[in-house]
């Protein structure tokens, strides 16, 4: 498979289209980084204290142009997600293979940010499943990790769903901060 910095993959199925993200879905993703009640979902261990809560389309612009700059220098891929019915950007994932001295080393890990009307069950399962499976060839990870906070109890039904499962473990950050709250999927759970 070739590599996602080479040329990246789109996703698709009835409902949802994920691709690479663009300048042009600066003010649909407005609409999602500055919605409060999808704020607490957003994963940002190890991002040097941004919450990624943005009130001001110029942020969101700065924000993309630095995903963008990221995916040349091959650190990550940021996607758009894409409701396909509204046609209009609801969210974004993001994923890379970490490399690090903990139980997370050569892992994929995958960061989802919804809007939160898309929080639901099955809007999860939906568009989860058109990127996880790929994932593991895309990334040449054995394993893809996905932080889901307590009271997400609807991602936690979703994960399990997909065949993600809890893990006890610690992801160690940059400045030796211990994060929690991961779900993992193994490749050979697949």
């Amino acid at each position: 498979m070739t590599s996602p910095y080479e040329s990246c993959p789109v996703f698709e199925n009835e409902n949802y289209l994920i691709r690479l993200i663009g300048a042009q879905d600066a003010s649909d993703l407005l609409l999602v980084y500055s919605d409060e009640k999808a704020l607490p979902f957003f994963n940002s261990d190890n991002c040097g204290g941004d919450d990624f809560h943005m009130t001001l389309l110029e942020h969101v612009q700065g924000a993309i142009k630095a995903w963008l700059e990221e995916y040349e220098r091959k650190g990550f891929v940021r996607w758009s997600v894409i409701d396909k019915n509204a046609w209009h950007v609801v969210g974004t994932i993001e994923l890379f293979n970490r490399h690090a001295d903990d139980y997370f080393n050569d892992c994929g890990i995958l960061r989802l940010d919804l809007r939160s009307d898309y929080e639901s069950r099955e809007a999860i399962v939906e568009i989860l499943s058109l990127i996880t499976q790929p994932a593991f060839e895309l990334f040449d990870c054995q394993m893809i990790a996905t932080k889901i906070p307590l009271f997400a109890s609807l991602r936690k039904l979703a994960a399990k769903e997909l065949g993600f499962a809890s893990s006890s473990e610690k992801l160690i950050g940059h400045d030796g901060k211990a994060y929690g709250d991961y779900f993992v999927l193994l490749k050979n759970n697949t």
